[in-house]
C-alpha cells in the first residue's frame, strides 16, 4: 500500500488510460494532490476525472514537449514526485505516423526529465532525498521473444515497431539522467493492459463495441501472437508502491503471468458477451471474427519476468483474468456516455484503417 511518502505529484498524460487508473488508484489510497499535464489528444479525456474535488486534482491542458510550459509548472506545483504517463501507444498509429511517436515518447520525455533534474537539483534536505521521478514504458522494448524465458529487466533492447523503439529511446534517456545526474528514476515496463477508460482501438475495448454493433471482429494472422494480460488496476498498485518503495536507478517489470493468444482474449470476450447480451439471431459472437493480414513487424510474443518486483517489493496480482474481462465487458456496455465521447475518434480511425463504419 502507497504510504503517502509523495502528497503533492505531478501526472503526465493522466487523462489517458493508464494514467486515469494511476489517479484515481492513487486518490483512493492517500492524501495526495495530483496535477496532470495533458495534452487533451483523442486518448485523453478530460471527463475520466471529471468527478474528482479540486482541492486534491487539477487538469493542466498542455504539451510535455513544451519545455517553457513544463519547467513553469513544475515549479508552481512544487512536486514531490512526476509520474509520466504521456505517450503516444499504438502500434498500428505508430506505423503510419512514426513522427508522433518519436516527438511525444522521446523528445517529450527529454523535455519532462531535464526539467524535473533542474527543479531537483535545486531542492534541499528531505524533500530532495525523497524526490522520484518514475517513468511508464512497456514490454515492447524488448522485442519478440517467441521461444525463449520471459524477459529479464537486464535484457537487451529489441524493439521492432516505431512505437517500440520511441519507448526504448525514452528508457534509455531515464537510465543516462540517473547515471549521469544523479537523478533519483524509476522506470516500470509492463505487459498488456486491460480495463475501463482504453481507448477503442486495442484488442479489448476494439472486439466488445464491434461485436455490439455487429461489425465484423478483425484479428490479425492467425491470431496466434501471445500477450500477458495485466487489469490495470493491478498496474497501477505496482507502480504505486514501486513508486513508494522502489529502488533509484532501477527498472521493475510489471506483469500478471496470465499469457493469452489474441484469439483466446477474443474468445474470452466473445462468450462473456453471448452470457450478457445474446445476439437477436441466437448466433455466437464468435461468428462475427474475421481474419486479415498481419501486422508489420508483428511480435509473436511478449512476456516479462516479474520476479523481481514480487520479491523486492512484495507486489502481486489480485485480479483474475476471467474476472477482469467480465468486468471489462460490463463496463464497456454500460457507460455509454463515455463510449460515445469516444465515438468521431474511433469512427476516423477504423474508417482509415480496416475500411469499417462502426454503428
Amino acid at each position: 500500500m502507497f504510504r503517502g511518502a509523495h502528497p503533492s505529484i505531478l501526472v503526465t498524460g493522466g487523462c489517458g488510460f493508464i494514467g486515469t487508473n494511476f489517479i484515481r488508484t492513487m486518490l483512493g489510497q492517500t492524501a495526495c494532490r495530483i496535477v496532470n499535464l495533458d495534452l487533451l489528444t483523442y486518448a485523453g479525456h478530460e471527463g475520466n476525472l471529471e468527478d474528482l474535488a479540486p482541492e486534491c486534482y487539477q487538469l493542466v491542458v498542455g504539451d510535455v514537449c513544451d519545455s517553457a510550459r513544463v519547467a513553469a509548472l513544475i515549479g508552481a506545483c512544487q512536486p514531490d514526485a512526476i509520474v509520466n504517463f504521456a505517450a503516444e501507444s499504438h502500434v498500428d498509429r505508430s506505423i503510419r505516423t512514426p513522427d508522433a511517436f518519436i516527438r511525444t515518447n522521446v523528445l517529450g520525455t527529454f523535455t519532462l526529465i531535464d526539467a524535473a533534474r533542474a527543479y531537483w537539483s535545486e531542492l534541499e534536505g528531505k524533500r530532495k532525498a525523497a524526490f522520484r521521478f518514475l517513468h511508464v514504458s512497456t514490454d515492447e522494448v524488448f522485442g519478440d521473444i517467441e521461444d525463449t524465458d520471459p524477459t529479464s529487466e537486464e535484457a537487451a533492447f529489441r524493439p521492432n515497431s516505431p512505437y517500440a523503439a520511441s519507448k526504448a529511446g525514452a528508457d534509455h534517456i531515464v537510465r543516462a539522467y540517473h547515471r549521469t545526474y544523479a537523478l533519483p528514476t524509476l522506470t516500470t515496463n509492463c505487459t498488456n493492459n486491460y480495463g475501463p477508460y482504453q481507448f477503442p482501438e486495442k484488442l479489448i475495448p476494439l472486439t466488445v463495441l464491434n461485436a455490439l454493433a455487429e461489425n465484423p471482429i478483425c484479428i490479425y494472422g492467425d491470431g496466434q501472437q501471445v500477450r500477458d494480460w495485466l487489469h490495470v488496476r493491478d498496474h497501477c498498485d505496482a507502480i504505486a508502491r514501486v513508486l513508494d518503495a522502489g529502488r533509484p536507478g532501477e527498472t521493475y517489470n510489471i506483469g500478471a503471468q496470465c499469457e493469452r493468444t489474441n484469439l483466446d482474449v477474443v474468445d474470452a470476450l466473445c462468450r462473456c458477451l453471448d452470457k450478457a447480451v445474446p445476439r437477436r439471431d441466437g448466433s455466437p459472437y464468435f461468428n462475427l471474427r474475421t481474419f486479415g493480414p498481419d501486422r508489420p513487424g508483428h511480435d509473436r510474443r511478449y512476456a516479462l519476468n516479474t520476479e523481481k518486483l514480487r520479491n523486492e517489493l512484495g507486489w502481486q496480482p489480485s485480479i483474475a483474468f476471467d474476472e477482469g474481462i467480465e468486468e471489462t465487458v460490463a463496463w464497456y456496455r454500460t457507460n455509454d456516455r463515455w463510449v460515445a465521447s469516444t465515438r468521431a475518434a474511433q469512427k476516423a480511425w477504423l474508417a482509415e484503417h480496416y475500411g469499417q463504419d462502426p454503428a
